[in-house]
């Protein structure tokens, strides 16, 4: 069983930057893929990005390459995703999920993943 408590989000004007951090329970922590997914209002949850257990590779939605940024310390079992130059359109709850590290394991496919955090709110201002 793995518990994921996100943190960090608020409200925060265009352009500006947040940091959110994904907590894990657990001693096992190294072991699990990672990903961050959003849901805005009235839409479906969508990808956001991801990274691979050991760190080797990460993973982006198009809409954030570029100004998000994923990555992880293991040591923390934390995760954090690093959001710059936000807009407008990044407003959504995010949440961040877990899968035990397979490299079979799509990480852009919210199906994939077993366990989820309760989300945090991010909110951009025009």
């Amino acid at each position: 069983q793995v518990q994921l408590v996100e943190s960090g989000g608020g409200l925060v004007q265009a352009g500006g930057s947040l940091r959110l951090s994904c907590a894990a329970s657990g001693r096992t922590f190294s072991s699990y893929d990672m990903g961050w997914f959003r849901q805005a209002p009235g839409k479906e949850r969508e990808f956001v990005g991801a990274i691979r257990w050991n760190g080797d590779r990460t993973y982006y939605a198009d809409s954030v390459k570029g100004r998000f940024t994923i990555s992880r310390d293991n040591a923390k079992n934390t995760v954090y995703l690093q959001m710059n130059t936000l807009k407008p359109e990044d407003t959504a709850v995010y949440y961040c999920g877990a899968v035990v590290g397979d490299w079979r394991n799509d990480l852009r496919d919210s199906t994939q993943y077993r366990y989820w955090g309760q989300g945090t709110q991010v909110t951009v201002s025009s």
